[in-house]
């Protein structure tokens, strides 16, 4: 099996799989997991290994077809009530265009919605809820279902994947991999962070990690050429 074909392999499992984007842009490396396949264990391995901000990117279409926003969309748009808006745009970015930031939620069923077991419960049906209405549903039933299942703001960060020919962030690697993999729209990331330097986990200390721990880990720019073969 090849390198590709082993993450891909490693995804359909729930195992995780570390996604360094490139030295030219942010220099991150993620751990990423299926959030269909996302338990408890999971989010407390992601906050104490990696460390980073635990979110969920969302496939392009899927997010599309929901009418997902980009939070600095809904900030544009609160510019005329609440001013203090207009002087916090993003501006440009020193890696990329723009974030692919949009709302939080926790699903209903949840506490506080921030503990392992609350987290897992909203990345998982998360998951569960773009595999069973990313292709076929109709937007309105897909939105109020949505807001049965999850309420806004919460815990979990969701992010819309751009699609790797506008963007080539963790956002949208992760989700070529779920696409490769057959997995649902949906993938769990977290930055991988240093204790020791407080920045961004070296590129060579995260494959350290990945092979102590038995995992597979991808460049960027490898996850691009394999997904232009299709």
């Amino acid at each position: 099996m090849t390198l590709m074909e082993d993450a891909l392999e490693e995804l359909r499992k729930g195992n995780f799989v570390l996604v360094h984007d490139s030295a030219g842009r942010e220099n991150e490396t993620d751990m990423v997991l299926a959030a269909e396949r996302v338990l408890p264990e999971h989010i407390a391995r992601m906050r104490t290994d990696a460390g980073g901000l635990i979110c969920v990117a969302l496939g392009r279409a899927f997010a599309e077809k929901l009418e997902l926003p980009y939070l600095s969309d809904i900030c544009e748009l609160g510019e005329n009530k609440y001013p203090l808006l207009s002087y916090l745009r993003p501006g440009k970015l020193g890696y990329d265009a723009h974030s692919a930031f949009s709302i939080s939620v926790n699903h209903r069923k949840t506490f506080t919605g921030i503990s392992d077991t609350d987290r897992a419960l909203t990345v998982s049906e998360l998951g569960a809820f773009a595999r069973d209405t990313s292709k076929e549903a109709n937007r309105y039933v897909m939105q109020k279902e949505f807001g049965n299942n999850f309420r806004s703001e919460g815990h979990v960060h969701l992010l819309i994947s751009s699609g790797l020919g506008e963007r080539k962030g963790h956002t949208e690697l992760s989700m070529a991999l779920m696409d490769k993999a057959g997995l649902a729209p949906a993938a769990a990331i977290c930055e991988m962070l240093d204790s020791t330097t407080h920045k961004a986990l070296q590129t060579g200390e995260a494959i350290d990690y990945a092979k102590r721990n038995g995992l597979v880990y991808l460049e960027g720019a490898d996850i691009i050429k394999e997904y232009k073969k299709d």
